[in-house]
């Protein structure tokens, strides 16, 4: 009877230390998760700021040159002569080429005199006739012998010219096609010129922009060959008619480039900037959260974010404007939304 009392009583201690080390279990556990409830989250922060922003019409497109020719031999002959080559820049008018003459040149002057010998011919016949030694048809004869032969030594001395090939605009010999010592034909390509300044970008925007575009609207142009740069040209003209086809209008960008670095057929990225706005209030981008169409951020409250709906404007680069829901100096979460919960603590990493 003892014995059953003894193993009775162990049986209720142990039961009872059981129970004991549950309890202090669940406690721990209690005290470990009120305890994370409570930890400050980590999270980046920006203040809304006042500022200029502006909102863009962007593309991409190929530059092409503003004016480009290609450069023909008006005669036939043989290139003596090269005095331009590709990458030189020339202006209007300067000889390029020049061929072999010496055959024209005896031509003209074979021409020149059988004119002055019809033209001695005709002050003759021109006195007789006035003096009425001669028949009407005798005096209109010789003048048009003269006048016929003053035509040919004038087209003679033309072709002469014509073995100077020369610039028809100013700009810079993008190709040569011709060598010393090739036989060109009339009409044969000889050279072809591109002028850079300026120049364009032409853009097929779609025709519900049509309302936002205006001439001489400013532009920014970034092109992929030229890495970290940024060129700025202005719209230069606007086609006033729809392609029924395709749904697009033509708009002309011209851009200015000094440094020489653009070249025709480069693929860049265009930006037509069309409205501004002055002191705009702007928050960094990667703070809004967008949600079945409405905007959001977390705001910061001493040491709590509460989740506040806004309204956003235009986009420029990392910022974005803010219309509704944000005063100035507002604080907002940049970094670290998706871990965050209205009225949350949180910790400041980065400002």
């Amino acid at each position: 009877m003892k014995r059953t009392k003894n193993i009775f009583l162990m049986s209720l201690i142990g039961a009872l230390a059981v129970l004991n080390y549950s309890c202090s279990s669940e406690t721990q556990s209690k005290d470990v998760e009120d305890k994370d409830s409570t930890a400050a989250i980590p999270v980046e922060m920006a203040s809304a700021q006042r500022g200029t922003i502006s909102a863009y019409y962007s593309t991409t497109a190929t530059l092409e040159a503003e004016e480009e020719a290609m450069v023909v031999a008006k005669v036939r002959g043989v290139v003596q002569q090269l005095n331009v080559e590709e990458g030189d820049f020339i202006e209007k008018g300067d000889i390029m080429a020049r061929l072999e003459d010496e055959q024209l040149e005896i031509e003209a002057t074979r021409a020149k005199a059988t004119m002055d010998r019809l033209y001695n011919d005709y002050q003759r016949n021109k006195e007789l006739f006035e003096r009425k030694l001669i028949s009407a048809e005798q005096y209109e004869n010789s003048k048009f012998e003269y006048e016929s032969q003053k035509a040919e030594y004038e087209l003679t001395k033309l072709k002469l010219e014509y073995t100077q090939i020369k610039a028809p605009i100013s700009g810079v010999v993008s190709q040569r096609m011709v060598k010393v010592g090739n036989m060109v034909n009339t009409d044969q390509e000889a050279f072809k010129i591109t002028d850079f300044d300026p120049l364009l970008a032409v853009l097929h925007v779609p025709e519900h922009e049509m309302n936002k575009l205006r001439k001489n609207q400013t532009s920014v142009i970034q092109v992929d060959a030229i890495k970290g740069e940024t060129f700025t040209g202005k719209v230069l003209r606007i086609s006033p008619v729809v392609n029924p086809e395709t749904g697009t209008f033509k708009v002309t960008i011209a851009i200015k480039d000094e440094s020489g670095k653009l070249k025709p057929g480069m693929f860049g990225r265009v930006r037509i900037v069309y409205d501004t706005r002055e002191n705009a209030l702007m928050i960094p981008k990667e703070a809004v959260m967008n949600e079945d169409g409405a905007s959001s951020v977390y705001v910061l409250n001493d040491k709590l974010v509460f989740r506040r709906a806004i309204e956003t404007g235009y986009v420029n680069g990392s910022n974005i404007e803010v219309l509704t829901g944000l005063q100035d100096g507002d604080s907002v979460v940049t970094i670290g939304q998706s871990s965050l919960q209205d009225s949350a603590l949180v910790q400041i990493v980065s400002y």
